[in-house]
């Protein structure tokens, strides 16, 4: 017999654990009920006869409304449902607060002290280039570097970061580029950086170390090639070894988890998502603020439709008028641009079960558990307080996790349904909403929560989850630190020269 889930007990809709043949019988809070067609896992069942108009109700709250009549046991999916958003909205400042949790254990991880008192999980060297046009110089330079490696025990990789941009670039998107590439320089997560720039692009190398600020100047050296007598890459190289080599007395020590900063980012979101893996960041969320450290919700776009349970639990009216600043200018910018504000969620997410944005939205905040809100960041912006906080950034995933990372997370959390092997700047673990994919991906996947939805007890994958996010912390790599894919992207809006 197949298995369903009904979420919350107002919900009309249940969520099949396993596929479901057509004919074969269910099983809902000790109903039984006939599945009318083939329901995959992570869709939704019909559990009464409903009508045209009426709205589908998952996780207690409405996700749309239905566009056609549905009996009991139909299936309910994207080509039944549309969403109930529209447009900007006004809000009121209605709060929810938690209340405030503190642990009684304090936890702890190895992790490098710098010298700034910032706490890192990695020891690497960065090359970072201001500009597009100096891609092939930082890529020969940690290929050439990485050959002097072992010369250097205490470093534990050498990183390049390409991008497109640094020139040729206009207002908001120069200037994003700019706040994303100086937020690198300061990541802890870095023994040592060294900026490499061209000279003529409109990312002044002057400028953008003024932008940067202070730095441990023997950990952070810049390089301007047109300005290199003979070869940049000779030059680079004698850089790296005086930024190696000043390094070598790095080592892990005990630092306390309340200075963990955990970005939460969800892609490639399944019917699943909901129920096991973003759960699972949410109870970890809470337990990480309950230690006195930091955890990042972002992609704002899925966030409407449940943008009004974040607003409750901001903790005043200051972070509150902040939210709501969050998700209608980001609304504005899908309208200034012409585009459908709820054109959401993608094909992927549709052929995994989830029908509407609101549906998306509700499970994607559940990452964020059930702590207040203590901040939110503009994008660019680096963390300056601790508990929950909320980023300014798109859903596109290397964009948001990028954001993540230069906003100071050491780490980022990620769920998936689908899979993807893509990994930013930091640590990018990838938590597996359902057992298939785990089994099937396992180059991909850190961390299976769909363990919960075979029957282990959440209890216990909470335990092993946070072993393992602590794990991480102390050195052990994840899967995409594995296979080599460290990248950055950096969120685009505008014009390009």
């Amino acid at each position: 017999m197949a298995k369903f889930l009904r979420i919350n007990p107002s919900d009309n809709v249940a969520v099949a654990i396993s596929d479901a043949a057509a004919g074969e019988e269910c099983t809902v809070d000790g109903t039984v009920l006939k599945a009318l067609s083939d329901i995959p896992a992570g869709h939704k069942i019909a559990l009464k006869d409903m009508s045209a108009g009426e709205n589908v109700i998952k996780y207690g709250f409405p996700i749309g409304h239905l566009l056609a009549d549905i009996p009991k046991g139909g299936l309910v999916d994207h080509n039944v449902l549309k969403t109930n958003l529209e447009g900007l909205q006004d809000y009121k400042y209605s709060p929810s607060l938690p209340p405030v949790v503190h642990s009684n254990v304090t936890a702890t991880f190895k992790g490098y002290r710098r010298s700034d008192g910032q706490a890192g999980i990695r020891n690497e060297i960065w090359i970072i280039p201001t500009v597009g046009c100096v891609n092939g110089v930082v890529q020969k330079l940690r290929d050439r570097f990485n050959e002097e490696l072992s010369k250097y025990p205490t470093i534990e990789r050498v990183m390049a970061f390409p991008h497109n941009y640094g020139c040729s670039q206009l207002g908001d998107d120069h200037q994003n580029t700019r706040h994303i590439l100086a937020d690198m320089v300061h990541h802890p997560n870095a023994a040592g950086v060294l900026v490499v720039a061209l000279g003529c692009e409109n990312n002044q190398l002057d400028a953008f170390r003024e932008l940067v600020g202070d730095v441990d100047e023997s950990r952070v050296r810049f390089m301007e090639c047109q300005k290199v007598n003979g070869n940049e890459v000779d030059y680079g190289l004698q850089l790296l070894r005086q930024i190696a080599g000043n390094a070598a007395s790095d080592h892990r020590t005990d630092i306390p988890v309340s200075e963990l900063k955990v970005g939460l980012k969800c892609g490639g979101s399944d019917g699943f998502s909901g129920i096991t893996a973003n759960p699972l960041l949410g109870r970890f969320s809470d337990w990480i603020v309950s230690q006195g450290g930091t955890t990042v919700l972002t992609e704002v776009p899925e966030m409407f439709g449940a943008e009004t349970l974040l607003m409750a639990r901001c903790k005043d009216e200051r972070i509150f008028d902040k939210t709501v600043h969050l998700i209608n200018d980001f609304k504005e910018y899908f309208i200034r641009n012409g585009q459908p504000i709820y054109e959401n969620p993608s094909p992927g997410n549709k052929a995994g079960g989830i029908s509407t944005l609101e549906e998306k939205s509700l499970g994607c905040t559940q990452k964020s558990g059930k702590s207040a809100v203590t901040d939110v960041l503009k994008y660019g912006e680096r963390l300056k307080t601790k508990g929950l906080n909320l980023l300014s950034a798109p859903g596109n995933d290397l964009v948001a996790s990028s954001a993540l990372a230069a906003a100071g997370c050491q780490m980022v959390l990620f769920t998936t349904g689908r899979g993807t092997p893509f990994g930013t700047f930091v640590p990018t673990a990838k938590i597996s909403t359902n057992s298939r994919l785990a089994a099937n991906k396992p180059g991909w996947i850190d961390f299976n929560a769909g363990v919960v939805a075979d029957g282990k007890s959440m209890a216990q994958t909470d335990d092993e989850f946070i072993d393992f996010v602590l794990s991480v912390a102390s050195g052990a790599l994840v899967a995409n630190e594995k296979s080599g894919f460290s990248e950055v992207a950096i969120f685009k809006t505008g014009v390009t020269l």
